[in-house]
């Protein structure tokens, strides 16, 4: 009787009844809650991306529940796990690639180090626009990452990335040091 129940819900959530979505989510956030919670090891805030994650593809992907299939309980959990399975994997590729930038930032043998004088890399950012000049400072001088300059900016990672490149390649014309190559 249950499982029909949930069924009419999900068919109702799947015609964009929003009555509908909130009675399942009133119904099911305690345990989708409690799963997410053992999956994140107790992380609060990574647990919270994941749930609203979790409804909102109920509301959005036309999911199919079938009850012929098996319990609705077990479709939502399996439908969580993989949410939380990708989003650990999306969070571990994201530190594996932000670690690389600074291991390639920090390469102290790079030879484009060795050649250029600090004063001449002064004189140079001095150059670039305040926006660009601040970047800089912030990144190498005084080691923030690219996603801490971005929330202290309030902007996009994307818009910091790309503020990095104009302002690195800004310093190569400065520098002048295209025969480096």
């Amino acid at each position: 009787m249950k499982e029909k129940h949930d069924a009419e819900l999900m068919r109702l959530v799947n015609e964009k009844n929003r009555q509908a979505f909130e009675e399942l989510y009133d119904k099911y956030i305690k345990l989708v809650y409690s799963f997410v919670m053992k999956f994140c090891n107790g992380n609060e805030d990574k647990a919270k991306e994941m749930i609203q994650l979790v409804f909102l593809r109920l509301w959005t992907t036309n999911s199919h529940y079938d009850p012929a299939q098996g319990n609705f309980v077990n479709w939502l959990l399996t439908i969580t796990r993989n949410i939380c399975i990708d989003y650990l994997r999306k969070e571990k590729r994201h530190t594996e690639h932000h670690q690389e930038e600074h291991v390639e930032i920090a390469d102290p043998a790079n030879p484009i180090d060795q050649r250029v004088d600090m004063n001449d890399i002064a004189t140079a950012k001095n150059k670039l626009p305040t926006a660009q000049r601040k970047l800089i400072d912030l990144l190498y001088w005084k080691g923030y990452s690219l996603s801490e300059i971005a929330k202290l900016e309030q902007e996009p990672i994307g818009t910091i990335k790309s503020r990095l490149h104009q302002a690195l390649k800004g310093l190569r014309k400065h520098l002048e040091l295209e025969d480096i190559k």
